[in-house]
């Protein structure tokens, strides 16, 4: 982005040298009013001189307006060329990390548009136009240019030690705040749960020592940067004191005459002011320098490759082999060594306790995460490296948490496409919630999300498996699709179940209990994320459901001893 910015950004430096340059304008004709109209008492060279300089500040203008309108025009490129790839990262990230954190990075893109269209970027071109207004105050004499010369220096000292004293520090006050932020919209967001189980208290206990730790280094960094500040200001205001304190023994000796030290003063507090500024607006720099690294760091870490042509799913045969996963940061395998194959028109059904790998296969099956070792395979070609835009439409997918946009029903059936209602519909009807969002509010157009109509859990799950249906896809990736449907909804779930394989679809069922793996044609059993069964629905559900004879013999004893107390209590 800077590198294609490059010619726009040598031409604000261009007309910012020509800005600095014209500042010239109001010392010289202060120097003339003194020197030439006042002793020569000519009302036509006033005017003269008047007139002039009145057409250069209005050139001014112009031209600093002209300067300002590249940094907007910077500042929108930035924004626009920036939001797609950022958007994307901060996804990838969420998923890499396991944490939404990522989504702040949209704001830091925000605030570095700001920062680029406010104007404090251009402080640092006005710096370096610094030695002409050196060189001016040198021709007017060397004694103004040393004077200068050494206030440059002490500022420049100065923004040296609010680099070292408050910037730095104010990095570290920014990413508490960004995960302090993070923490109160999560906590917002489990409103229901917090209110319910009485963890307000403790939560804001928990958010107060972050904030009082936030708090006392913003504290720590805002008293160095007034201290700072007030350094600035007073050193500025001495060297207007010294200057004209200078400028009165050179007017004394008739070395200078007044005008010279009244366009030495101009000269010397535009040459002195971006420094000034620089320190002064030291939080927007950090923000902005926080906000860059952040995005720098985000953007430049290892992206998956992912063919950018657009391939169609035919078939969707489902091919695993040898799959592996570890968490990011961790060695713990999730899964081990998962390896089967699933055709269109069947349906494989995959069963496991808690913490089995069940969703993470389900998110390595639809290429939102990426294998440790192994690869996921459809109709050849690997999900992880597909064009996310082409294996989306062919991937109906219903996550273990279901999640709604905010929009409307009909966005979030169509998953946001410009389709026609008749598609939506038909997904609805496939999916049986027809009647069900014909008795919302506005029907399709009943919107969800802050402020919109609310759904319950079941209804949730439902419009999320219309979505999963939409297109249609070619394959069916349901994690726990019944969980918090009633019998109904089970009902529509397994019609659905059934819709779909004879339309050849491809389906991975997971759920916890088998009693859903009645339309399944083969059954996977995880533990521990290895297979332990594999094979014919009829042969793994028997397995499953065979008793035990050591827990034959370990039951009755257990129910004999766990009735002991009450006999004992109820004996006279």
């Amino acid at each position: 982005m800077l590198r294609t910015s490059r010619t726009a950004l040598v031409y604000a430096v261009g007309l910012g040298f020509v800005v600095n340059l014209l500042q010239l304008v109001l010392p010289l004709y202060m120097l003339q009013i003194h020197d030439r109209v006042i002793s020569s008492r000519s009302t036509d060279t006033l005017l003269m001189l008047t007139l002039l300089a009145i057409g250069v500040i209005m050139f001014l203008g112009v031209i600093d307006y002209l300067r300002s309108r590249v940094f907007v025009i910077v500042g929108e490129k930035l924004a626009r060329r920036m939001n797609a790839p950022v958007l994307q990262a901060a996804v990838t990230e969420a998923l890499r990390a396991g944490s939404a954190s990522a989504g702040n990075v949209m704001r830091d893109l925000q605030e570095l548009r700001q920062f680029v269209t406010a104007g404090p970027v251009a402080l640092p071109a006005d710096a370096l136009c610094a030695p002409l207004f050196l060189a001016a105050l040198f021709l007017l004499h060397p004694a103004y240019g040393v004077v200068a010369l050494l206030s440059v220096a002490v500022l420049l000292g100065l923004g040296v030690l609010t680099e070292y004293l408050v910037r730095r520090p104010a990095a570290e006050v920014q990413e508490s705040a960004v995960r302090s932020q993070a923490e109160v919209a999560a906590a917002i967001r489990h409103a229901e749960v917090i209110e319910s189980m009485g963890m307000l208290g403790a939560l804001i206990r928990r958010w107060q020592v972050g904030q009082s730790r936030t708090l006392r280094l913003l504290g720590t960094g805002t008293n160095r940067a007034k201290a700072i500040g007030a350094i600035t200001r007073t050193v500025r205001m001495g060297v207007q004191v010294v200057v004209l304190a200078t400028g009165a023994l050179l007017v004394i000796d008739r070395q200078v005459t007044p005008g010279a030290l009244m366009a030495a003063m101009i000269i010397l507090a535009r040459l002195i002011m971006p420094f000034e500024q620089m320190i002064e607006g030291w939080r927007q720099w950090t923000t902005a320098f926080a906000a860059f690294s952040r995005l720098r760091s985000l953007l430049v870490m290892r992206m998956p490759v992912r063919v950018t042509a657009p391939m169609e799913v035919k078939e969707g045969r489902l091919s695993v082999e040898r799959l592996s996963y570890a968490a990011p940061g961790t060695d713990k395998m999730i899964l081990r060594g998962v390896s089967f194959s699933v055709g269109p028109g069947e349906v494989i059904g995959i069963v496991g306790p808690t913490a089995a790998g069940k969703s993470t296969l389900a998110r390595l099956l639809t290429g939102a995460f990426q294998p440790t070792s192994g690869n996921v395979f459809l109709d050849g070609h690997s999900v992880s490296t597909w064009e996310r835009g082409s294996i989306g439409r062919a991937i109906g997918y219903v996550p273990q948490s279901v999640t709604l946009f905010e929009g409307t029903i009909r966005d979030n059936i169509s998953r946001f496409t410009d389709a026609d209602l008749k598609t939506v519909i038909d997904a609805a009807m496939w999916a049986d919630i027809h009647e069900m969002v014909g008795r919302l509010p506005l029907g399709y157009e009943t919107r969800l999300g802050e402020g919109g109509f609310t759904l319950s859990g079941g209804q949730r799950q439902r419009l999320s498996l219309a979505r999963a249906v939409f297109g249609p896809p070619r394959i069916l990736i349901l994690d726990e699709p019944n969980s918090q449907l009633d019998s109904a909804g089970e009902q529509a779930l397994r019609a659905v179940l059934h819709e779909a394989k004879r339309r050849g679809l491809t389906v991975v069922l997971i759920a916890h209990r088998p009693s859903m793996m009645e339309i399944a044609d083969s059954i996977l059993v995880l533990k521990e994320g290895v297979i332990e069964q594999q094979g014919p629905r009829a042969e793994v559900l028997q397995a499953l459901v065979a008793p035990r004879p050591a827990a034959a013999k370990i039951l009755p004893r257990e129910s004999k001893i766990a009735r002991l107390p009450l006999q004992r209590k109820l004996s006279p």
